[in-house]
């Protein structure tokens, strides 16, 4: 309860943001906390049904191995369960200019400067991204299903993971904890890419060690898709920012007309079929800017890795010096090494 005083005295100082949204905040994870159930009591229930007792089980395996073979933090998060009783856990809401695909940033006192702003109502996320919208942004709304609060408080399972696949559930544990473990206020592409790169590692001492060799090529397939999804909309963002640096003088129709052969572009792929979904969207900048950041210098961290012969610890410091630095440096740093995966 100190640690929700302390965020909710942070909160307070802070002149960029209403209060109504830190209020919200406040209340939300106040509640995530209040209705938690310690995950032993919940697996001593003889009525506790059998798929949500296997996932239960499994994550807590998948912590123990994170803590003791991941050497992440072993502080007491995912040792409990909530039942929140809504699609997503939050709503995050993304704005971008009508002519940019540079995304807006809000700043917190924990989380430091990021690109969205997190709901904890889809109808408040709704409400705010209509505000923005009448100031002219394109404007993005994404349902999430878990958040770490970076160690501040022992974040719980929420229910919203739970129909995920058990590889899944396993490297969610491993991303979230790693964002405990190691974290550069401001920059989410490096936070997001060593988060995913301990899932991806994680996952393959893991299934390594249950002798599961299939389900980490499954796992791997699914990353080359993805790699190939985050691969086509960063050519097609090129081609959106090439044409607002042209502007010509019907840019909301050759945009809209852009949007429109995108989506129809990868629909006809005969890969096209996965992230149908994220394709009914507008597509518009804030979308656009979403994409990426999971796994921009995934492969900077990989030859890092590599290079300290797969020991986590010394990576791991190498890692927080990474955080440490100043932003320049960090970006030269990892281009460096991202060549260097190139080069290979």
């Amino acid at each position: 309860m100190w640690r929700l005083a302390s965020f909710s005295m942070l909160i307070a100082l802070s002149a960029c943001t209403p209060v109504t949204f830190y209020t919200q905040a406040a209340v939300g994870q106040l509640s995530l906390l209040w209705h938690r159930q310690s995950v032993e009591s919940l697996l001593q229930d003889e009525d506790l049904p059998t798929t949500q007792r296997q996932s239960l089980e499994l994550i807590a395996q998948a912590r123990q191995f994170a803590v003791y073979d991941l050497h992440l933090p072993d502080n007491g998060s995912y040792t409990s369960y909530v039942d929140v009783d809504r699609e997503h856990l939050v709503w995050n809401v993304f704005a971008a200019p009508a002519d940019s695909t540079d995304p807006l940033q809000w700043c917190f006192p924990i989380a430091g400067c990021v690109t969205y702003r997190g709901y904890f109502s889809a109808d408040a996320a709704a409400r705010y991204a209509d505000s923005l919208e009448r100031r002219g942004f394109d404007v993005y709304v994404a349902g999430v299903d878990a958040y770490s609060t970076l160690g501040w408080f022992r974040d719980p399972i929420p229910s919203t993971i739970m129909q995920r696949p058990a590889h899944r559930l396993a490297g969610l544990i491993f991303h979230e904890l790693a964002h405990q473990r190691v974290y550069a206020a401001n920059d989410t592409r490096f936070n997001e890419s060593f988060a995913s790169f301990v899932e991806q590692e994680g996952l393959r001492r893991w299934l390594s060690a249950k002798g599961d060799s299939d389900t980490f090529e499954r796992y791997r397939r699914e990353q080359a898709q993805q790699l190939v999804f985050t691969s086509f909309v960063a050519e097609w963002r090129d081609r959106f920012e090439e044409l607002y640096r042209q502007s010509p003088d019907d840019v909301k129709q050759q945009k809209t007309r852009l949007q429109d052969q995108m989506r129809a572009e990868w629909l006809s792929r005969d890969d096209g079929a996965g992230y149908r979904g994220w394709f009914s969207g507008p597509l518009n900048n804030a979308q656009l800017a979403t994409v990426s950041s999971y796994y921009d210098w995934v492969p900077a961290f990989e030859v890092l890795y590599q290079q300290l012969d797969g020991k986590l610890q010394p990576f791991y410091d190498q890692v927080q010096q990474l955080a440490d630095a100043e932003p320049p440096e960090r970006q030269q740093r990892l281009q460096a090494l991202l060549e260097q995966s190139f080069s290979h």
